[in-house]
C-alpha cells in the first residue's frame, strides 16, 4: 500500500467482507426483532465457521496470536463494511468474524497472553474494557477513584465502573484502578475475571438497545500475577495501545452513513410525488450531494490517520479529527435519509430510526466531541 491506494489484496478483502454482510447477515435481520442485539447460537456457529474458512477471523489481531494481522488502515476498510447492517454499530456482523480481546492484553506477559489473549481469539470468548467511572471518563488520569490495595500477596479492589459494554456476558476483561497517588502515574491495569468474588454487574438502560453495564467491586480479590504491565503505569498502556482504535471506530460511523445514503438514493429514485420521482427535486438532490461530500471527507480523514498510524507517525491529532468529524457526519447523513424517506424513515421496518438513536451515542463514545476539540485546539496552539 502506498498512500491511500488499496492494494489488490485489500480490495479483494473489502469485496469479500461486503459480500458476506449482504449474503449472510442482512437476510438474517429480515425476520429479527428490530431491537435485537444478537443472533441465535446456531446462526452464529454457522457464520463463524464460514468466516474462519474464508480467513476472516479476528483480522486485527497479530498472526502469531491466531488473527489476520491486518494493518490499522485495513481494519478501517473492513470496519466500514461490517457496520452496514441494522446492528452494525455495536455488534458488527454479529461477531461472526470473531471477538478480539482488548488489544492491551498483548502487552502483557507471555503467561497472560497464553492464558487470556490466545484462547479468546481462538474460542471467541466475550470480554470487556473498563475505564469510565461515575466521576468521569474523558479524563481518566484524574477521574479514576476505584482503588486497588495490595493485601496478603494479592490485590483487593473497591469501586465502580459505568457504561462498560459487554461486561454482563464476559468471561474476563481489563480494568483500571488507582494504586498510587493522584494523576496518571498512580493508575494500574488489571485482568479481571467476572467470576471473582465481589464482582457484580447490572445493565444501564440507554437510548440504544445494546445496553452498557455498571460494574461494582466490593473487596474484589485479584491475583498478583493479573497486574497487566507495571504498577502505577497502566495509563501508559492506554496511550500506546488504544488510541489507534478510534480509526476503526470512525470507519464504522462512515460505514453506516454510507449505508443510509445508499438507502436515500434508492428511495429518491423510486418514490414518486406529484408526478415526479423525488430524485428530480432540487431539495432532495442537495441533501444527497451534501451527504456524499461529507461521507467522502469523513472516509479520507479516517484513512489519513490510519495510514499515519501504520507508518509509526504521531496520529493523535488525526484520531481526534476523524472521531469528531465521522460521528457528526453520521448524525447529519442519517437525519437527511430519514427526511427523504418521510414517514417510512421513522418506521421500524427500516434500520434508519435505530441508527438515528445509536448515532447520538457516537458523539459521546471514545471521547465527547467537545473534549476532542479541546485536544485539537491545544495541538494547534502548542
Amino acid at each position: 500500500m502506498e498512500g491511500y491506494v488499496l492494494s489488490p489484496e485489500l480490495r479483494m478483502l473489502q469485496a469479500t467482507v461486503r459480500r458476506f454482510v449482504h449474503e449472510e447477515v442482512l437476510p438474517l435481520e429480515v425476520g429479527m426483532d428490530p431491537e435485537a442485539v444478537d443472533i441465535s447460537q446456531a446462526d452464529w456457529d454457522r457464520l463463524a465457521h464460514k468466516a474462519k474458512a474464508a480467513g476472516l477471523w479476528c483480522l486485527g489481531v497479530a498472526r502469531e496470536y491466531g488473527g489476520g494481522g491486518l494493518s490499522v488502515f485495513g481494519q478501517c476498510v473492513v470496519a466500514e463494511e461490517t457496520a452496514q447492517h441494522r446492528n452494525g454499530f455495536y455488534n458488527p456482523a454479529y461477531s461472526a468474524f470473531g471477538r478480539p480481546p482488548p488489544p492491551i492484553i498483548f502487552a502483557g506477559t507471555p503467561a497472560q497472553i497464553q492464558k487470556y489473549g490466545v484462547p479468546t481469539v481462538r474460542e471467541a470468548h466475550k470480554t470487556f474494557f473498563a475505564i469510565t467511572e461515575p466521576s468521569g471518563g474523558s479524563d481518566p488520569a484524574t477521574a479514576i477513584e476505584t482503588r486497588g490495595v495490595k493485601q496478603d500477596g494479592r490485590w483487593v479492589l473497591n469501586g465502580t465502573k459505568v457504561f462498560i459494554s459487554g461486561a454482563h456476558e464476559a468471561q474476563w476483561g481489563v480494568l483500571f484502578a488507582r494504586t498510587g497517588g493522584p494523576g496518571h502515574r498512580g493508575i494500574s491495569c488489571f485482568i479481571m475475571e467476572t467470576s471473582y468474588p465481589g464482582f457484580t454487574v447490572r445493565p444501564v438502560p440507554v437510548i440504544r438497545p445494546w445496553y452498557p453495564n455498571e460494574i461494582v467491586l466490593q473487596d474484589c480479590p485479584v491475583p498478583e500475577e493479573n497486574l497487566l504491565g507495571e504498577e502505577n503505569r497502566g495509563f501508559d498502556l492506554v496511550a500506546k495501545l488504544l488510541g489507534y482504535l478510534r480509526f476503526p471506530y470512525s470507519a464504522a460511523s462512515v460505514g453506516v452513513a454510507a449505508a443510509a445514503l445508499g438507502m436515500a438514493i434508492h428511495h429518491a429514485k423510486e418514490r414518486v410525488t406529484f408526478g415526479q420521482p423525488l430524485a428530480q427535486r432540487q431539495a432532495i438532490q442537495w441533501m444527497l450531494a451534501d451527504s456524499e461530500m461529507e461521507v467522502r471527507a469523513a472516509r479520507w480523514l479516517t484513512w489519513e490517520g490510519a495510514w499515519k498510524a501504520d507508518r509509526g507517525e504521531d496520529y493523535r491529532q488525526e484520531a481526534s479529527i476523524a472521531k469528531v468529524f465521522s460521528s457528526e457526519v453520521l448524525g447529519r447523513v442519517v437525519d437527511r435519509s430519514i427526511q427523504i424517506h418521510g414517514g417510512y424513515g421513522v418506521s421500524k421496518a427500516l434500520p434508519l430510526e435505530r441508527w438515528y438513536r445509536e448515532a447520538r451515542v457516537r458523539r459521546l463514545g471514545e471521547g465527547p466531541s467537545e473534549v476532542h476539540r479541546m485536544v485539537i485546539a491545544r495541538n494547534l496552539l502548542r
